[in-house]
Parts: structure tokens; C-alpha cells; sequence
């Protein structure tokens, strides 16, 4: 009885110390990248009023309304 409750921590903790290890070993994150306050154009993501009348006009001359 005392072998299979041996066995069984044995097995934990070499189950769970890669975890652990993986847990503590993990690489801190980066701080933040400043804001620019350039006017460097648009960010990405945000279509400018030229790329919207474009796809407005595709859309309509594929027949979406």
C-alpha cells in the first residue's frame, strides 16, 4: 500500500514539474509601444474616405446593395 502511494506522488510531481518550470520560465512580456503623434496616416484597419467610395462603387457595380 505505502508503494502504490509512493508510486502515485512519484508520478506527480514529475508530471507537474515541467509545467511548473515552463510557468516560472516564460518570458516577461514587452512594455508597450508608445503612441506616435505624427500624422505618419492612417493606422491599419481604418480605411480612408478614397478606399471607402471605392468599395461603395464595387459594390454597387457588382449588383450588392
Amino acid at each position: 500500500m505505502k508503494k502504490i502511494i509512493l508510486v502515485g506522488l512519484a508520478v506527480l510531481a514529475v508530471s507537474t514539474s515541467p509545467v511548473l518550470a515552463k510557468k516560472h520560465a516564460a518570458k516577461p512580456k514587452a512594455p508597450a509601444a508608445a503612441a506616435s503623434t505624427g500624422g505618419a496616416g492612417p493606422m491599419m484597419g481604418q480605411p480612408s474616405a478614397a478606399d471607402r467610395e471605392m468599395y461603395m462603387k464595387n459594390k454597387r457595380d457588382s449588383g450588392m446593395k
